[in-house]
């Protein structure tokens, strides 16, 4: 059985880790080479950066900070925000990252994952949508969940992954911040149409969320942010319970 992953992720803005609900109300949380020294030594599986305003501010993602941050860490490092052109890719990799999240920039050129895929390898290419329910259907929304493509993020996510994405990272708007548990409905409908992993990503709130995000067929990794930054959980303690309660985990 392989073992499922605990991730946090820092959403960086202007250089600090922010946190908001539903993709609003972003508030200031703390200093991301603090916290990704703290996460390594807490013993997270992974680490997400998210240079949230990137994308929709038209610049190129800080490679000052997301270098430091690679530097404290001794853990795969999965990087997005601003993800447009190979050159991005090439910058952010030879920077300390692991691998390279893509989202507003695949769904303006659908070339670049497959040429990522062939350039760097599938397993370096991370497919990230943001989804919401529009009218009853899922939709997937650019420029850090602020513009409704109006494409449906099913077929999106399931043409990405058949183009080379080696993962996807699903990040459910409609449960973000909210801690009222993982988005199960959304999460299973993708797992029934890719076979790569799937990171859950919005609405934990407690640890038994984790639990029976893991009961599902397909889901390989919970990914947070606020319950780890603000201490309501740590990491030891979830992987404890999750261990406890037969989920595989490295502990």
């Amino acid at each position: 059985m392989i073992a499922k992953r605990i991730i946090p992720c820092l959403d960086v803005r202007s250089g600090r880790v922010v946190k908001g609900v539903n993709f609003q109300g972003v508030r200031d949380v703390a200093d991301p080479v603090e916290m990704a020294r703290m996460y390594n030594a807490d013993g997270a599986d992974e680490l997400v950066f998210y240079d949230i305003t990137a994308s929709f501010e038209g610049r190129a993602l800080f490679i000052d900070i997301l270098t430091r941050v690679a530097e404290e860490i001794f853990i795969p490092l999965t990087v997005g925000g601003g993800i447009n052109t190979l050159e991005d890719f090439d910058r952010v990799l030879k920077c300390g990252a692991d691998k390279v999240s893509v989202n507003s920039g695949a769904l303006r050129d659908p070339g670049l994952i497959p040429a990522a895929a062939r350039r760097y390898g599938s397993q370096c290419v991370v497919l990230s949508a943001d989804v919401k329910r529009v009218d009853g259907r899922f939709h997937v929304f650019a420029k850090g969940g602020r513009e409704d493509t109006g494409r449906d993020a099913l077929d999106w996510i399931a043409r990405c992954v058949a183009a080379g994405a080696g993962e996807v990272c699903l990040n459910s708007i409609d449960t973000d911040g909210v801690r009222g548990g993982f988005d199960l409905e959304l999460l299973d409908a993708v797992a029934a149409r890719v076979s790569v992993p799937i990171i859950a990503s919005g609405g934990a709130g407690k640890q038994e969320d984790f639990l029976e995000l893991f009961r599902h067929k397909g889901i390989d990794a919970g990914l947070a942010a606020g319950i780890f930054h603000q201490k309501l959980l740590s990491i030891p303690q979830l992987k404890a319970y999750l261990a406890k309660n037969g989920v595989e985990m490295r502990l």
